[in-house]
């Protein structure tokens, strides 16, 4: 769900070569302390792994979004895509399982990503419409498995939206100590959307008593927080 920006600026004329040297090697330090991080870390610390001064960094973003968007715009258009594909699969609940999962493989993979998709950030144009696509998408897979019976009657859009905001969050706090771990929340919350009882085992192993008490204080850790 990362990407990165074009040797333009603000879709205007090529960059000169130093110029887009320095928007290149910004965008890759913003990735990486992004990944690692999420996107509270500070900006400074983008410029000075960048090897750049924080004048450069405003010169080239002059706002958290516009940096934000420039990293990943790219990996957000990839996700809209991956929606439109979703919304054509035959068996509509088939759709929706792989449309989640290939979400929450971003969400657990980047924290920075995890932050994008969980929380409300300003001033990224390619965001605000996955959000508007991403609702669409699990609006209407869910009417169809619903129509098919798969799905209960009394399960609403927001239902779903709401439990799966809730589980990106606490991804980050279990990658650390169970990588995978997210395949199994994940199975088990939209099994208690369907009709009947699923007939497949759930993926992943549940976590032990001591991967648990990790991750939950993980989860109460500022860093997990930011």
């Amino acid at each position: 769900m990362t990407g990165s920006g074009t040797g333009r600026e603000n879709g205007g004329a090529p960059l000169r070569r130093d110029a887009r040297r320095n928007r290149e090697l910004l965008l890759a330090a913003a990735r990486e302390i992004y990944a690692e991080q999420g996107l509270g870390a500070p900006l400074d610390e983008i410029a000075r792994r960048a090897g750049v001064g924080n004048a450069t960094l405003y010169r080239r973003f002059p706002t958290r979004g516009a940096l934000v968007e420039a990293v990943f715009g790219e990996g957000l258009s990839d996700t809209l895509r991956r929606g439109d594909e979703a919304r054509k699969a035959g068996d509509p609940w088939e759709g929706l399982v792989r449309y989640l999962e290939y979400i929450f493989e971003g969400l657990a993979a980047d924290r920075g990503a995890n932050d994008l998709m969980t929380t409300g950030i300003p001033d990224i144009p390619t965001l605000d419409a996955l959000k508007t696509h991403h609702h669409e998408t699990v609006t209407l897979l869910l009417s169809r498995a619903r129509d098919q019976g798969v799905v209960r009657d009394d399960v609403t859009v927001e239902d779903l939206l709401f439990a799966l905001a809730a589980l990106g969050r606490v991804v980050p706090a279990s990658a650390a100590v169970a990588p995978g771990a997210w395949r199994r929340q994940l199975h088990l919350l939209l099994a208690g959307l369907r009709t009947e009882p699923a007939t497949h085992p759930l993926p992943a192993a549940p976590l032990t008593d001591r991967q648990l008490t990790a991750a939950l204080n993980a989860l109460a850790s500022p860093a997990t927080q930011a």
